[in-house]
């Protein structure tokens, strides 16, 4: 089976996504500057979320152009994602609406984590249809970045009933890590 459709799907989840959380921003009630300041913390969660979306698309286009074709293996790894992914709205909409607390802080990192397991689920699964010489794994490598994201979510999730601030800050780092470009995927892919 070929890819086109396995990604057409997943950019419209995904699409999907960012529109449910977008809608979860309710507009307030009066014209003045003020009526805003109750939604700080919704913009927030939704802007670090929006973020790990966007990387979360812009790291699995990349990696869908390293295949060839598609398995029924791969189809369920992605839909394993996607499901993780799903859930991002809700997580973000709790956490934003009770001021980043624990609990909804450490729900969020709970999705965090799944996700990125799953993403590597779905990483293993095109490299063991694809073979362990393929463009993925040879792109992949080492996988730094991948290894120690979820290490740092697990911390994040422990240090919210410590203090919820260390968690939002280790959740802003690992975005942060992954929004400088990871260019392994595309010098694999050029150098082929």
């Amino acid at each position: 089976m070929g890819k086109s459709r396995l990604e057409a799907f997943s950019d419209g989840v995904l699409a999907i996504i960012i529109t449910i959380m977008v809608l979860e921003m309710k507009v307030p009630q009066g014209a003045e500057l003020s009526t805003l300041a109750p939604l700080v913390p919704v913009f927030l969660s939704y802007v670090l979320s929006f973020v790990y979306i966007g990387i979360y698309w812009n790291n699995h286009h990349h990696m869908l152009h390293t295949m060839g074709h598609v398995n029924g293996s791969i189809l369920w790894a992605n839909l394993h994602l996607l499901f993780w992914l799903s859930l991002f709205p809700f997580a973000t909409g709790w956490m934003g609406q009770n001021h980043f607390a624990r609990v909804p802080t450490a729900l969020y990192g709970v999705v965090l984590l799944m996700a990125a397991t799953a993403y590597w689920l779905l990483q293993r699964a095109i490299i063991a249809s694809q073979g362990g010489g393929s463009l993925l794994a040879r792109a992949v490598g080492k996988d730094v970045k991948g290894k120690l994201s979820p290490l740092l979510y697990a911390v994040a999730i422990l240090s919210t009933f410590v203090d919820a601030w260390v968690a939002q800050a280790l959740y802003v780092f690992v975005a942060l890590m992954w929004l400088v470009p990871d260019r392994r995927i595309e010098r694999t892919l050029e150098s082929k």
